[in-house]
């Protein structure tokens, strides 16, 4: 006699249920639909912003000089290793062009070792330019800019100046360079180029560390000399890296900070004004 095998009955899913599946299956499309949005927009950003950082370089009449210059705030110990990078090239550039494009140009930023080789802007508050490009067209990678409280001849005791640490290597993308040991075993990578409208700068690296977000290391002036002395005491003492480089209360400081991996933190490098010269 054979045995009759009955087929299972499925459990019908439940009204409730199917109501709840179709909900997850929305989101997980949306969500799909919003990531992959946000990479091709991500991706035009970065393909615009590269287009016009290209555009300004080639507007740019940048040149190197070999010329002493005025030495700033000079060591006595004459073994420095300031007496080595006071002997490099300016940077210098003509600002009038590319103020023709942007009527918010301040200057002109070269950082060794690193791919970042832009204009300078500056706007009244400390927001514009991360949501807008050096053409004032509104792009999320934004743009380098100095803090609006700076002036930029470069007064204050602390000049500070932002950019997004983008992936694709864009604005202050390669910033990070500054951490490897690769870029630290390059003494030659110790000096930042700045142009202004007035003047061409050099300036010697002395600390680079990644810190939580805070207000105290972008402080731009200080109200007596004890506090920036603390001050500069402190930016050394966070330093990954003893570059050996003497500071002082007569030193004056530039300050480069970008976004790490995460939002929650920043990557700084500080650099003492070493030599200067005047364009007129």
């Amino acid at each position: 006699m054979k045995k009759v095998i009955k087929a299972s009955k499925k459990t019908p899913i439940s009204k409730p249920k199917k109501v709840v599946l179709i909900i997850v299956v929305i989101i997980c499309a949306g969500m799909l639909t919003y990531n992959a949005v946000t990479l091709i927009r991500w991706y035009i950003d970065g393909q615009n912003i590269a287009e016009e950082a290209s555009e300004a370089e080639e507007v740019a009449d940048t040149t190197e000089i070999d010329d002493e210059g005025e030495p700033f705030n000079a060591p006595d110990d004459k073994n420095s290793d300031y007496w080595y990078y006071i002997r490099l090239p300016f940077t210098n550039v003509d600002l009038s062009e590319l103020k023709k494009i942007n009527s918010d140009t301040v200057g002109f930023l070269n950082v060794a070792g690193t791919n970042i080789n832009y204009p300078v802007v500056q706007a009244k508050d400390n927001k514009y330019y991360l949501t807008n490009s050096f053409q004032k067209k509104y792009n999320e990678a934004g743009w380098i800019f100095m803090d609006y409280r700076n002036n930029p001849s470069f007064s204050d005791q602390n000049t500070v100046i932002y950019g997004h640490g983008r992936l694709d290597t864009t604005m202050f993308g390669t910033l990070k360079n500054i951490l490897s040991t690769g870029w630290v075993n390059n003494k030659d990578n110790y000096v930042i180029r700045y142009s202004s409208e007035s003047e061409n700068m050099l300036f010697q690296v002395f600390s680079v560390y990644t810190v939580p977000v805070e207000s105290y290391y972008i402080r731009t002036s200080f109200g007596d000399s004890a506090s920036y002395t603390k001050w500069l005491n402190t930016m050394i003492g966070r330093s990954q890296y003893n570059f050996g480089t003497t500071v002082n209360g007569g030193d004056k400081v530039l300050t480069l900070s970008t976004c790490n991996d995460t939002e929650d933190k920043r990557i700084v490098m500080h650099a003492k004004l070493i030599k200067k010269m005047s364009k007129t």
